[in-house]
């Protein structure tokens, strides 16, 4: 077994009007509130939305402690500011579109990209995996590919918008997915391959920046990491820590599979795009795309497959029942989706859906 590689998380957060939900603008003063307490902030595309970052942990024991402390300085900063923090892939209730946040490439990406960019008031959650160097992260993205839309799944926090069931569990995704660089990966063969086709896509004016490609998966550009983008931002800390410890699971088996020269199983795009489209649809709670033998099967049982193949890695971690139980309980309270859906479905009320998410982000059992 590999040794046990460290990793760090982001998460993107909501600011909304306490009284109606809706998104507010004020992003700038959260974060001015919150480094007053030791908290940076970073601020996203639209002025409604901010974003944490840990630090690099050895565990996910660590890791849950420096969540909560983001969590809650960044809540009481919202609050302060006359807003209240959100953990969800998407408002609830919305304007007609988001102010862009007022730097110039924030600018210019809204006047690039036009209403993609204005309606971008999603929030996601990314894990970084630390690995040896970039031709390894890419080599860990080409097998990481097939268990991408069961994370999707786990962590789908996005099934109310525009005051309505979306239909979706992660409606997030769906919209994201419009982005020219979002998605699943191509499968590279090297950093030089992964490099070039970046290149051409910012050559060809496709995307503005290499900060736009928005991949599921793909080697940080700051950081010697491979980046799991594929979430929701989940509702709660104990779930973005499940995610994380169930990512770090897959990467150290993917080393594994590298280093034992294990082939990289062959996946066409359109089932691994069927895949994403059940499991955004369907979350937890549905059936996802089997991909041993392209059937339809329960979630709930193919993540159950999923941790078991990752098996080795998490125990080697420490994180075997830290997985086994949170999976247990997701599968049976619901993930924020599920919980969503359940709020909504008592008074058709958005109301009811932001005091549930209100209440879970800052739910530090």
């Amino acid at each position: 077994m590999t040794e046990i590689p460290t990793l760090g998380v982001e998460e993107e957060f909501l600011l909304v009007d306490p009284e109606s939900g809706a998104p507010v603008a004020l992003n700038r003063e959260v974060a001015d509130l919150a480094a007053r307490d030791g908290v940076e902030l970073q601020l996203e595309l639209t002025r409604c939305q901010v974003e944490t970052a840990t630090g690099v942990v050895d565990t996910t024991v660590d890791l849950r402690e420096q969540l909560v402390h983001l969590r809650r300085t960044a809540a009481h900063a919202a609050e302060n500011a006359g807003a209240r923090l959100l953990a969800v892939g998407l408002p609830p209730t919305l304007p007609h579109e988001f102010p862009i946040t007022d730097t110039p490439r924030y600018r210019d990406i809204g006047e690039r990209y036009g209403m993609i960019a204005h309606e971008q008031g999603i929030c996601g959650c990314h894990v970084h995996v630390a690995v040896p160097d970039r031709d390894t992260a890419i080599r860990v993205g080409n097998r990481l590919r097939p268990w991408l839309p069961l994370l999707l799944g786990l962590t789908a926090n996005s099934a109310i918008y525009r005051n309505a069931d979306s239909g979706h569990a992660s409606w997030r995704s769906v919209l994201w997915a419009r982005w020219p660089g979002a998605g699943p990966p191509p499968q590279f063969e090297s950093a030089d391959e992964y490099d070039a086709a970046v290149q051409m896509l910012c050559d060809t004016n496709v995307i503005r920046d290499q900060g736009m490609v928005y991949w599921d998966v793909r080697p940080s550009a700051t950081f010697p990491t491979v980046e799991v983008r594929v979430s929701d931002v989940p509702a709660t800390v104990a779930e973005t820590v499940l995610f994380a410890a169930i990512v770090r699971g897959c990467v150290m088996t993917a080393l594994d599979d590298e280093a034992r020269g294990e082939p990289v199983r062959p996946l066409a795009p359109y089932v691994l795009k069927a895949a994403y489209w059940m499991a955004a649809r369907s979350g937890i709670e549905g059936d996802g795309v089997d991909l041993s033998d392209h059937g339809a099967a329960p979630m709930v049982e193919l993540l159950d497959r999923l941790v078991e193949r990752i098996g080795p890695a998490l125990d080697a971690s420490g994180d075997g029942e830290l997985v086994s139980s949170g999976l247990a309980r997701v599968a049976e309270h619901g993930n924020g989706a599920a919980r969503q859906r359940r709020a909504w479905r008592r008074r058709h009320d958005v109301a009811d859906v932001l005091a549930e998410s209100a209440a879970a982000t800052v739910e530090f059992p």
